[in-house]
Protein backbone atom coordinates (compact mmCIF):
# COMPACT_ATOMS: atom_id res chain seq x y z
CA UNK A 1 0.00 0.00 0.00
CA UNK A 2 3.35 2.72 1.00
CA UNK A 3 4.54 2.66 -2.68
CA UNK A 4 0.73 3.09 -4.15
CA UNK A 5 0.77 5.72 -1.71
CA UNK A 6 3.20 7.19 -2.71
CA UNK A 7 2.99 7.85 -5.87
CA UNK A 8 -0.46 9.07 -5.66
CA UNK A 9 1.02 11.75 -3.36
CA UNK A 10 4.04 12.46 -6.13
CA UNK A 11 1.06 12.62 -8.40
CA UNK A 12 -1.33 14.62 -6.61
CA UNK A 13 1.82 17.14 -5.51
CA UNK A 14 2.44 17.67 -9.27
CA UNK A 15 -1.09 18.39 -10.09
CA UNK A 16 -1.56 21.17 -7.45
CA UNK A 17 2.31 22.58 -6.65
CA UNK A 18 3.49 25.88 -7.42
CA UNK A 19 1.90 26.92 -10.63
CA UNK A 20 -0.85 25.11 -10.88
CA UNK A 21 -4.45 25.87 -11.80
CA UNK A 22 -5.83 23.26 -9.42
CA UNK A 23 -9.28 24.97 -9.09
CA UNK A 24 -10.24 23.63 -12.79
CA UNK A 25 -8.19 20.31 -12.85
CA UNK A 26 -10.34 16.94 -13.10
CA UNK A 27 -10.14 14.07 -10.95
CA UNK A 28 -8.73 11.82 -13.76
CA UNK A 29 -6.01 9.65 -13.92
CA UNK A 30 -3.30 9.58 -11.45
CA UNK A 31 -5.04 12.37 -9.28
CA UNK A 32 -8.18 9.93 -9.24
CA UNK A 33 -9.91 10.47 -5.63
CA UNK A 34 -8.48 8.04 -3.17
CA UNK A 35 -10.83 5.99 -0.59
CA UNK A 36 -9.67 4.06 1.96
CA UNK A 37 -12.45 1.57 2.61
CA UNK A 38 -13.35 -1.46 4.98
CA UNK A 39 -12.98 -4.50 3.24
CA UNK A 40 -16.70 -5.49 3.46
CA UNK A 41 -17.18 -2.40 0.75
CA UNK A 42 -15.48 -3.51 -1.97
CA UNK A 43 -18.32 -5.06 -4.00
CA UNK A 44 -21.01 -2.51 -3.29
CA UNK A 45 -18.43 0.63 -3.32
CA UNK A 46 -16.04 -0.64 -6.36
CA UNK A 47 -20.12 -0.79 -8.22
CA UNK A 48 -20.82 3.01 -6.92
CA UNK A 49 -17.99 4.12 -7.75
CA UNK A 50 -18.67 3.02 -11.92
CA UNK A 51 -21.73 5.21 -11.57
CA UNK A 52 -20.10 8.34 -10.02
CA UNK A 53 -17.69 8.44 -12.84
CA UNK A 54 -20.03 7.66 -15.38
CA UNK A 55 -22.01 10.79 -13.85
CA UNK A 56 -19.18 13.04 -12.89
CA UNK A 57 -16.01 11.60 -14.70
CA UNK A 58 -14.12 11.56 -11.57
CA UNK A 59 -12.43 8.48 -10.97
CA UNK A 60 -12.22 6.77 -7.92
CA UNK A 61 -9.29 4.24 -6.78
CA UNK A 62 -9.41 2.41 -3.79
CA UNK A 63 -7.57 1.18 -0.49
CA UNK A 64 -9.90 -2.38 1.04
CA UNK A 65 -8.69 -3.08 4.40
CA UNK A 66 -9.56 -3.32 7.88
CA UNK A 67 -10.83 -0.77 9.52
CA UNK A 68 -8.62 -0.14 12.40
CA UNK A 69 -5.53 -0.30 10.10
CA UNK A 70 -6.86 2.00 7.21
CA UNK A 71 -7.22 4.54 10.54
CA UNK A 72 -3.73 4.38 11.92
CA UNK A 73 -1.99 4.77 8.18
CA UNK A 74 -4.65 7.96 7.48
CA UNK A 75 -3.23 9.11 11.41
CA UNK A 76 0.34 8.63 10.26
CA UNK A 77 -0.28 10.78 7.16
CA UNK A 78 -1.82 8.46 4.58
CA UNK A 79 -2.62 10.64 1.55
CA UNK A 80 -6.64 9.85 1.64
CA UNK A 81 -9.19 11.68 0.36
CA UNK A 82 -12.24 9.73 2.17
CA UNK A 83 -11.86 7.14 4.89
CA UNK A 84 -15.37 4.96 5.24
CA UNK A 85 -14.95 2.35 8.04
CA UNK A 86 -17.20 -0.51 9.01
CA UNK A 87 -17.61 1.34 12.44
CA UNK A 88 -17.85 4.50 14.07
CA UNK A 89 -15.40 4.08 16.44
CA UNK A 90 -12.24 4.24 13.98
CA UNK A 91 -13.49 7.42 12.43
CA UNK A 92 -13.72 9.34 15.96
CA UNK A 93 -10.06 8.40 16.18
CA UNK A 94 -9.28 9.84 13.01
CA UNK A 95 -10.87 13.31 13.71
CA UNK A 96 -9.40 12.73 17.46
CA UNK A 97 -6.06 12.98 15.72
CA UNK A 98 -7.42 16.46 14.44
CA UNK A 99 -7.78 15.04 10.98
CA UNK A 100 -10.82 14.67 8.70
CA UNK A 101 -13.53 17.51 8.46
CA UNK A 102 -16.23 16.55 11.20
CA UNK A 103 -18.57 18.44 9.36
CA UNK A 104 -18.20 15.85 6.31
CA UNK A 105 -19.10 12.52 8.99
CA UNK A 106 -22.17 10.28 7.63
CA UNK A 107 -23.26 7.03 8.82
CA UNK A 108 -23.69 5.17 5.25
CA UNK A 109 -25.23 1.80 6.52
CA UNK A 110 -25.47 -0.78 9.12
CA UNK A 111 -23.27 -3.91 8.39
CA UNK A 112 -24.55 -7.95 8.89
CA UNK A 113 -22.74 -11.11 9.70
CA UNK A 114 -23.37 -14.07 8.31
CA UNK A 115 -21.74 -17.96 9.21
CA UNK A 116 -20.13 -18.59 5.79
CA UNK A 117 -18.92 -21.52 3.77
CA UNK A 118 -17.47 -22.81 0.42
CA UNK A 119 -20.81 -24.26 -0.85
CA UNK A 120 -19.32 -27.88 -0.85
CA UNK A 121 -18.03 -27.67 2.36
CA UNK A 122 -21.48 -26.27 4.03
CA UNK A 123 -22.64 -28.00 7.09
CA UNK A 124 -26.14 -26.51 7.16
CA UNK A 125 -25.96 -24.48 10.27
CA UNK A 126 -28.73 -22.43 11.46
CA UNK A 127 -26.92 -20.41 13.81
CA UNK A 128 -23.49 -20.07 16.07
CA UNK A 129 -24.63 -23.08 18.46
CA UNK A 130 -24.74 -25.60 15.62
CA UNK A 131 -21.76 -24.39 14.13
CA UNK A 132 -19.41 -24.41 17.65
CA UNK A 133 -21.09 -27.78 18.40
CA UNK A 134 -19.85 -29.29 14.71
CA UNK A 135 -17.29 -31.87 15.73
CA UNK A 136 -16.17 -31.35 12.33
CA UNK A 137 -15.07 -28.10 13.21
CA UNK A 138 -11.22 -27.79 13.09
CA UNK A 139 -11.21 -24.02 12.04
CA UNK A 140 -13.32 -21.27 12.63
CA UNK A 141 -12.30 -17.75 10.37
CA UNK A 142 -12.73 -14.18 11.73
CA UNK A 143 -11.28 -11.20 11.04
CA UNK A 144 -8.43 -9.48 13.67
CA UNK A 145 -11.09 -8.37 16.59
CA UNK A 146 -8.60 -5.92 17.19
CA UNK A 147 -8.92 -3.61 14.43
CA UNK A 148 -11.62 -5.14 12.23
CA UNK A 149 -15.07 -4.29 13.40
CA UNK A 150 -16.44 -7.20 11.67
CA UNK A 151 -14.49 -9.45 13.80
CA UNK A 152 -15.20 -7.59 16.93
CA UNK A 153 -18.84 -8.30 15.72
CA UNK A 154 -18.04 -12.12 15.29
CA UNK A 155 -16.02 -12.10 18.83
CA UNK A 156 -19.14 -10.23 20.94
CA UNK A 157 -21.72 -12.93 19.11
CA UNK A 158 -20.08 -15.82 20.46
CA UNK A 159 -19.62 -14.26 23.46
CA UNK A 160 -23.17 -13.74 23.83
CA UNK A 161 -24.23 -17.19 23.07
CA UNK A 162 -21.33 -18.38 25.82
CA UNK A 163 -19.32 -20.05 22.97
CA UNK A 164 -15.92 -17.56 22.83
CA UNK A 165 -14.10 -19.62 25.44
CA UNK A 166 -15.21 -23.12 24.11
CA UNK A 167 -14.32 -22.04 20.21
CA UNK A 168 -10.86 -19.93 20.90
CA UNK A 169 -8.92 -22.82 20.37
CA UNK A 170 -9.91 -23.27 16.93
CA UNK A 171 -9.86 -19.76 15.36
CA UNK A 172 -8.12 -18.53 12.67
CA UNK A 173 -8.36 -14.93 12.17
CA UNK A 174 -7.93 -12.62 9.11
CA UNK A 175 -6.47 -9.55 8.82
CA UNK A 176 -9.50 -7.89 7.31
CA UNK A 177 -13.22 -9.14 6.44
CA UNK A 178 -12.23 -10.19 3.08
CA UNK A 179 -9.20 -12.23 4.07
CA UNK A 180 -11.41 -13.93 6.58
CA UNK A 181 -13.34 -14.78 3.75
CA UNK A 182 -10.73 -16.23 1.48
CA UNK A 183 -9.53 -18.72 4.82
CA UNK A 184 -13.22 -20.09 4.21
CA UNK A 185 -13.24 -20.60 0.66
CA UNK A 186 -9.44 -21.99 0.81
CA UNK A 187 -10.44 -24.58 2.69
CA UNK A 188 -7.86 -23.04 5.36
CA UNK A 189 -10.91 -22.62 7.52
CA UNK A 190 -13.85 -24.71 7.89
CA UNK A 191 -16.11 -21.93 7.88
CA UNK A 192 -15.97 -18.15 8.65
CA UNK A 193 -17.82 -15.40 10.13
CA UNK A 194 -18.11 -13.13 7.44
CA UNK A 195 -19.94 -9.89 6.26
CA UNK A 196 -23.25 -10.43 4.27
CA UNK A 197 -22.27 -7.98 1.76
CA UNK A 198 -19.28 -10.42 1.04
CA UNK A 199 -21.59 -13.53 1.10
CA UNK A 200 -24.04 -12.25 -1.36
CA UNK A 201 -21.29 -11.27 -3.62
CA UNK A 202 -19.83 -14.68 -3.95
CA UNK A 203 -23.16 -15.85 -4.77
CA UNK A 204 -23.38 -19.62 -5.18
CA UNK A 205 -19.69 -20.46 -4.77
CA UNK A 206 -20.50 -20.29 -0.68
CA UNK A 207 -23.98 -20.68 1.44
CA UNK A 208 -24.26 -18.45 4.39
CA UNK A 209 -26.74 -18.27 7.35
CA UNK A 210 -27.30 -14.81 9.09
CA UNK A 211 -25.86 -14.16 12.83
CA UNK A 212 -28.96 -12.38 15.17
CA UNK A 213 -28.23 -8.76 15.33
CA UNK A 214 -28.93 -8.68 18.41
CA UNK A 215 -25.48 -10.80 19.70
CA UNK A 216 -23.54 -7.62 18.92
CA UNK A 217 -22.83 -4.12 18.83
CA UNK A 218 -25.15 -2.30 15.83
CA UNK A 219 -22.08 -2.45 13.08
CA UNK A 220 -22.70 1.44 12.41
CA UNK A 221 -20.57 2.51 9.00
CA UNK A 222 -19.33 6.17 8.94
CA UNK A 223 -17.54 7.81 6.14
CA UNK A 224 -15.44 11.16 6.44
CA UNK A 225 -13.79 13.29 4.08
CA UNK A 226 -9.87 13.26 4.79
CA UNK A 227 -8.13 15.61 2.03
CA UNK A 228 -8.28 19.23 2.97
CA UNK A 229 -7.25 19.96 -0.39
CA UNK A 230 -9.89 22.31 -1.60
CA UNK A 231 -10.70 20.88 -4.89
CA UNK A 232 -10.32 17.33 -3.75
CA UNK A 233 -12.43 17.71 -0.84
CA UNK A 234 -15.02 19.59 -2.96
CA UNK A 235 -14.82 15.76 -5.05
CA UNK A 236 -14.57 13.60 -2.10
CA UNK A 237 -17.61 15.38 -0.46
CA UNK A 238 -19.80 14.78 -3.73
CA UNK A 239 -18.20 11.02 -3.57
CA UNK A 240 -19.63 10.32 -0.22
CA UNK A 241 -22.87 12.28 -1.17
CA UNK A 242 -23.66 9.92 -3.86
CA UNK A 243 -22.96 6.58 -1.44
CA UNK A 244 -26.46 8.33 0.52
CA UNK A 245 -28.12 8.93 -2.65
CA UNK A 246 -30.83 7.03 -4.04
CA UNK A 247 -28.98 5.47 -6.78
CA UNK A 248 -25.86 4.50 -3.82
CA UNK A 249 -28.27 3.42 -1.63
CA UNK A 250 -29.96 1.17 -3.71
CA UNK A 251 -26.50 -0.50 -4.35
CA UNK A 252 -26.14 -0.94 -0.83
CA UNK A 253 -29.14 -2.51 -0.21
CA UNK A 254 -28.53 -5.08 -2.65
CA UNK A 255 -24.81 -6.33 -1.46
CA UNK A 256 -26.98 -6.66 2.16
CA UNK A 257 -26.67 -3.29 4.05
CA UNK A 258 -29.01 -2.30 6.30
CA UNK A 259 -29.43 1.88 5.39
CA UNK A 260 -29.63 4.30 8.32
CA UNK A 261 -33.27 4.84 9.81
CA UNK A 262 -34.01 1.57 8.83
CA UNK A 263 -32.31 -0.91 11.03
CA UNK A 264 -34.55 -3.62 12.55
CA UNK A 265 -34.57 -5.61 15.69
CA UNK A 266 -33.42 -9.04 16.46
CA UNK A 267 -33.83 -11.46 13.59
Amino acid sequence: MRGRLAVLTAAVAGACGPGADSSSRPLTGDAALLVAGAADLRPAFEEIARLFTAQTGDEVIFDFGSSGQLAQRIIEGAPVDVYASANVSFVDEVLASGIGDPATVATYAFGRITIWSAAEAWGGWTGLDDLVADRGIQFLAIANPEHAPYGLAARQALEAVGSWETIRPKLVFGENISDTQRLAHTGNADAGIVALSLAIAVGDRGAWVLVDQALHEPLEQVLVVITDHLVRAEAATAFAAFVNSPEGREVMVRYGFVLPGEQAGSD
